[in-house]
């Protein structure tokens, strides 16, 4: 009788720091048995990308990890260096996450000869022409994937419009380990303060829209002086966010203090959680709002959607109306019981419909029939 074999799985990503995609990549591999499938990691090495927190993290709790040097943003040499490590350490499939890592890990297994696993966390509106190219070419990579994998009803969408359709593509609902979010909920407060604090975690990048959560705080500043922005993450945008509000009267309870550690205990110390995104996945930053019980108030777009129901798990306005979003925070710091409502629902429905231990047992299977289809070949 044969025994079943478990998959070895690359996970490859062109990592710039510590955000949702590579939050997701530990949830997934922390919540696979180790019995049933072993997980690598292969991360690109740049300028931007020294002394990764998700190459600490990984290596702490999952398995190798490898920093791949990369001479410039886009190094074909990557390639070979992905498919010696594939067949030095018999890698049987490899699973990519981002334009980037899609173009050079799609490459890189059908050089090495195995499946390759696309997970699409969302898509960048970007004006950069560059940065344009690198995201189709990403997209037109993805039709050459085993599996496309999406992580929201609406990525589904988008991708089907890249000519990507089933079988080839699967969509399993995301998943978030929260038991770090919960731990931190039911501690002992760490953090103070002395105004009611808006917060927002993420990337500063185009896409997040963070001028419309300055504008806004702005706006609400200037009829009441009890509250305070708290913005935690970094991006390309950081530096310009920065300078505009300093010509904005509420400055001084503006607060930019980049990626922390303790990302979560601020979290905690939210009164409210705001995004003003207009392209989204299912944001992980909000997943983690929404299992710590923290009131949200965001623009509706898809991905926000699965995850805020207006006046049910948060408040949601259509985008760009600024002026009825202001009023959703309003009302959230203001009426505590509804707040506090809109606080629980989230947590009940955030933990009934995406525990990451239902995700990685779906791409556990995946991954094993995959297997299978090559073996049968």
């Amino acid at each position: 009788m044969t025994m079943k074999k478990t998959p070895h799985i690359l996970q490859f990503i062109c990592s710039t720091g510590f955000y949702g995609a590579e939050r997701w990549i530990l949830a997934l591999c922390k919540n696979t048995p180790k019995q049933d499938a072993k997980h690598s990691l292969a991360v690109t090495l740049e300028d931007n990308s020294k002394d990764l927190e998700l190459v600490k993290q990984f290596r702490k709790d999952c398995g190798d990890a490898v920093e791949v040097p990369m001479n410039n943003r886009f190094d074909l040499a990557v390639i070979n260096k992905l498919v010696q490590y594939i067949h030095d350490n018999n890698i049987d499939i490899i699973h990519t996450h981002g334009y980037k890592s899609d173009i050079l890990g799609v490459i890189a297994a059908k050089k090495a000869g195995i499946p390759v696993v696309v997970t699409p966390h969302g898509f960048e509106n970007a004006e950069d022409f560059k940065l344009r190219t690198f995201i189709w070419l990403g997209c037109q990579a993805m039709r050459f994937a085993n599996k496309v994998v999406p992580l929201s009803p609406q990525l589904v969408k988008d991708v089907k419009g890249f000519g990507v359709k089933e079988p080839k593509l699967v969509y399993i609902q995301n998943g978030v380990d929260l038991s770090e979010v919960e731990t931190v909920r039911d501690a002992v407060p760490r953090l103070e303060k002395t105004k009611k604090r808006i917060g927002f975690i993420g990337q500063m990048i185009s896409r997040k829209n963070i001028k419309d959560i300055l504008d806004i705080f702005d706006s609400l500043s200037a009829k009441r002086n009890d509250i305070e922005l708290v913005l935690l993450g970094d991006g390309d945008d950081r530096a310009s966010l920065e300078a505009y509000s300093t010509n904005l009267s509420s400055k001084e309870d503006m607060h930019f203090l980049g990626y922390r550690d303790d990302r979560l205990d601020y979290l905690r110390s939210f009164d409210l959680f705001v995004m003003t995104s207009t392209l989204e996945g299912i944001p992980r930053c909000l997943m983690e709002a929404c299992a710590m019980g923290t009131p949200i108030a965001a623009y509706d777009i898809p991905g926000i959607d699965q995850l805020v129901q207006h006046n049910e798990t948060g408040m949601l306005a259509k985008l760009g109306d600024k002026a009825t979003l202001s009023e959703y925070w309003a009302r959230l710091l203001d009426d505590d019981i509804f707040a506090q409502t809109c606080g629980k629902n989230a947590i009940n429905y955030v933990n009934q419909h995406y525990a990451a231990k239902r995700m990685a047992d779906e791409y556990l299977e995946l991954f094993n029939d995959l297997l299978v289809c090559e073996h049968d070949k």
